[in-house]
């Protein structure tokens, strides 16, 4: 056993002694759940300001948002001006600008030294400025340069998180079902969202304070458990590598160093030849972002994920604002409203991942979603009040193609570029594409919030309408992205249709 291996695994199985159940299996299965709750926690505390946004600017004509100090019945110093929408807009983008600035250092970091280390510090320092936000309610904080700061230190160890999940997940799970799991695994982002919606607006009408400290002592918690507990290589439990070209695992031994005469032999069905090791398990150094930047579909679906998640982040920070708007829902009804759109979120994700892995065309899965998503929010804005019902039925439609594409490039497309046979093999560029790739996609989910966030300033008739039309324009604009992608993977579909004939 690796000697990098965590202190609570490893204690663990000297307590447990030899197992003889599938050692591959069982540790696949715990690391899947692991980092399920890892960023399911992420999610948790990125979720409440969309929610106490109702807390710190409200509908002064109502008093049901009675929860401030100051001598507003609404609103929250300084978010209590004409200009609050500009204000709390600029708070998504200190938050989202510095988690994509981050987002392209992490990726580089984080090849580079221990995940486990690496992922456990973010955790924790995330948990500490998340609840430092909110200590703002309970200390009368009252400056805008307190939040902003906060709100951007926070952002840059929000992005430790993304490329440190996905390495770990790719380096247990070869390319086989890859859309499926992590279709499912992927689910953790709207479970995130559901449990921070969720919690946060169980205090918002009294405490808003503890709608981010709560989120800030789970994910604290979940960084201790990380630093004790997680694998990120089968390596350092002596488990089988995932082949990433679809061929069966290869064990550590293999190719970890020559067998002598008192070593176990090879197994012919492994290898013949120590000269024929498979070129995806040898050592390499950590690749360039100008290197992960020339794999193919790397430039595309980056620019693809920059407008898929500008309309999916809007979302996140203002669906609850905007339910409010449009509704007589309370704040907190309001929060719980949303969650139905993560909802829709869960089933698009699992389900594009199981339609690309079937067809193997994870681009034109993309595209064909987003088609139906331009429609689909145009509906969503011009009838989604007409009914309660109808209104439910909406958000859920919304989130499945909205969030599908998205969660299909973040998480698949991400590992299948990250192990593109162009790179011959080479593990460590994993983290650094997925940087690339979600850290484009993280400058789009700034943009969106703050351009939402200035469409609505003055709280304007139509203002919420033109969001919208925002919206449905970046959604054309990614899958205008994917057509070169699309004609490359019909073109590969004919030629091997043209073989099987």
């Amino acid at each position: 056993m690796s000697n990098s291996v965590a202190p609570g695994i490893r204690c663990l199985q000297q307590a447990g002694g030899s197992c003889c159940c599938d050692r591959n299996k069982g540790y696949r299965a715990y690391i899947l759940i692991l980092t399920f709750l890892v960023y399911t926690s992420y999610h948790l505390a990125k979720k409440p300001l969309s929610v106490v946004k109702n807390a710190l600017h409200g509908n002064c004509s109502s008093k049901a948002d009675n929860f401030s100090l100051n001598d507003t019945a609404c609103d929250w110093k300084p978010f209590d001006k004409e200009n609050a929408e500009e204000l709390l807009g600029s708070l998504d983008y200190a938050f989202l600008f510095a988690y994509a600035v981050g987002m392209f250092i992490s990726g580089h970091v984080a090849e580079r030294m221990n995940l486990r280390y690496f992922l456990s510090v973010g955790m924790i320092l995330t948990g500490i400025l998340t609840a430092l936000f909110g200590m703002g309610y309970f200390w009368n904080i009252h400056l805008l340069i307190f939040y902003l700061t906060v709100q951007i230190i926070t952002g840059l160890f929000q992005s430790t998180g993304w490329p440190s999940v996905v390495a770990t997940v790719g380096n247990w799970f070869g390319k086989g079902k890859r859309g499926f799991i992590m279709g499912v695994w992927n689910s953790h982002t709207s479970v995130g969202n559901i449990l921070g919606s969720v919690i946060a607006a169980a205090f918002v009408n009294y405490a808003w304070g503890w709608s981010f400290v709560v989120p800030g002592l789970i994910i604290g918690g979940l960084g201790i458990v990380v630093f004790f507990f997680l694998v990120p290589d089968p390596e350092d439990v002596e488990c089988s590598l995932p082949d990433h070209q679809g061929k069966e695992p290869v064990h550590r031994y293999v190719y970890s160093r020559i067998p002598n005469a008192e070593e176990e032999p090879l197994s012919s069905q492994s290898v013949n030849n120590v000269d024929n090791l498979p070129q995806e398990h040898a050592e390499h150094e950590p690749i360039s972002l100008l290197g992960a930047l020339k794999v193919p579909g790397v430039v595309e679906f980056s620019l693809c994920l920059f407008f898929a998640k500008l309309v999916s982040y809007t979302f996140l920070f203002w669906l609850p604002k905007y339910i409010k708007a449009t509704t007589s829902l309370s704040s907190e009804q309001s929060g719980d409203l949303s969650t139905v759109f993560d909802f829709g979120g869960i089933f698009g994700g699992i389900i594009a991942g199981v339609i690309s892995d079937i067809t193997g065309g994870r681009a034109t899965v993309c595209l064909v979603m987003l088609i139906i998503a331009a429609p689909v929010l145009f509906i969503y804005n011009a009838y989604g009040t007409v009914t309660w019902a109808f209104n439910i039925f909406l958000l859920f439609t919304c989130g499945f193609f909205v969030n599908g594409p998205y969660a299909l490039i973040t998480t698949a497309v991400s590992a299948d570029l990250g192990t593109h046979k162009s790179l011959k093999g080479n593990a460590k560029a994993l983290a650094t594409v997925t940087a690339i790739i979600d850290g484009t996609g993280s400058m789009g989910a700034a943009l969106g919030p703050l351009l939402t966030g200035l469409i609505t300033q003055g709280e304007r008739k139509d203002a919420w309408k033109d969001v919208f039309y925002m919206l449905i324009a970046a959604d054309v604009a990614a899958l205008l992205l994917l057509f070169r992608l699309v004609y490359r993977e019909f073109s590969g579909w004919c030629r091997r249709r043209e073989v099987e004939l």
